[in-house]
């Protein structure tokens, strides 16, 4: 059993983690970290619980500490990271002398020699970590899992990129409002209306993408080379992410065959069945109004990304459209950190 501990233990996403790591076969949660008007109180005192499932018991009684490698236990062998950008720019570093920090922050993603992994998609990339514990003279490391709305573009896109020519792709997203926290859109912005832009989101799905479904060298990674545009919007949907993708692939292809490789695709984790990896990371429904975020955001536990009106553009040759929901607080956030970790401590450690 590998002790490991949460940083930003009382937000929506820490809650998460703990959820998620409740029973864990592998991993303990025996640290939990937040800010300082939370340290020194017992985690139930100190949290604000916002999940819908209960607080684990095995939780409540853990005084919460300062974030701080000084004040993390000793015993603890990874963290996991659900820190705001700018202080998760600073205090990961910090942690990774030490450490293994599983990061959701989005202040090391694109970083050189940080692993930014989705483990069905580019396991590979975990070969850069020994170029950064040299680099830094660290003895922990830094991995990072990308932007929620990315990952479950990518996972829906990677059986696709594998088998068939790309020239470009579009996607436009609609967001669930937990993608910002708690307290990140308010009731009035959100309830009847729809807010047409998410500060960086397109930016980082248009980047992230290209980055994790391109090649790594041994030394740096080379982008995919197709075209990738992005539009995001929020929209009063609590949790799952819902996604409208355009492709265009460079010649005919045959629309049972594409279905076919998504329903087929399975990855590493898969191979390994590690815990927290759903049997099929990207389920095909023939519905023709299916996905929905209340009906399939759940889909493996969360960590599946249900796709469904897969089908050939009328209007545009050689092009597909379809329509993904991912869960953007499990798959998205703090479940993709879980995957990465079990990856690792299979792997590396």
């Amino acid at each position: 059993m590998v002790n490991v501990g949460v940083l930003g233990a009382t937000g929506m996403v820490g809650q998460r983690f703990i959820q998620l790591l409740e029973n864990h076969p592998d991993f303990d949660v025996t640290a939990l970290a937040a800010s300082s008007r939370s340290a020194g109180k017992r985690y139930e005192d100190a949290t604000t619980w916002y999940l819908a499932e209960e607080m684990p018991e095995s939780v409540k009684d853990i005084v919460v500490t300062e974030t701080s490698p000084e004040a993390m236990s000793n015993d603890v062998d990874i963290v996991f990271s659900s820190l705001p950008t700018d202080f998760a720019a600073k205090v990961e570093k910090e942690f990774a002398k030490d450490y293994v920090v599983a990061s959701n922050a989005s202040a090391h993603r694109m970083k050189k020699n940080i692993p930014l992994v989705i483990p069905e998609v580019n396991p590979e990339y975990l070969d850069m970590i020994e170029a950064q514990q040299k680099e830094n003279n660290w003895d922990g490391f830094i991995v990072t899992n990308p932007n929620c709305s990315t990952i479950a573009l990518t996972l829906s896109l990677k059986p696709i990129v594998d088998n068939f020519n790309i020239e470009s792709i579009r996607v436009s997203t609609m967001q669930a409002v937990s993608g910002a926290g708690y307290n990140g859109v308010p009731s009035m912005a959100i309830v009847d209306n729809l807010v047409p832009y998410i500060g960086n989101e397109e930016e980082k799905m248009e980047s992230e993408t290209l980055h994790l479904l391109g090649d790594y060298d041994g030394s740096e990674v080379k982008p995919a080379q197709f075209k990738l545009s992005a539009s995001c919007h929020r929209v009063p949907v609590i949790d799952g992410h819902t996604e409208a993708v355009f492709i265009d692939f460079d010649d005919d292809f045959d629309i049972e065959d594409v279905k076919s490789k998504m329903a087929s695709f399975k990855g590493l984790p898969q191979k390994l069945n590690l815990f927290s990896a759903p049997e099929n990371p990207v389920i095909v429904k023939e519905e023709e109004d299916r996905p929905q975020p209340r009906m399939d955001r759940n889909a493996g536990n969360g960590m599946s990304v249900t796709v469904g009106r897969v089908r050939k553009d009328q209007v545009f040759d050689n092009s597909l459209k379809y329509v993904l929901v991912g869960h953007n607080t499990i798959r998205g956030a703090a479940g993709a950190s879980v995957l990465n970790a079990e990856l690792i401590n299979d792997k590396i450690l």
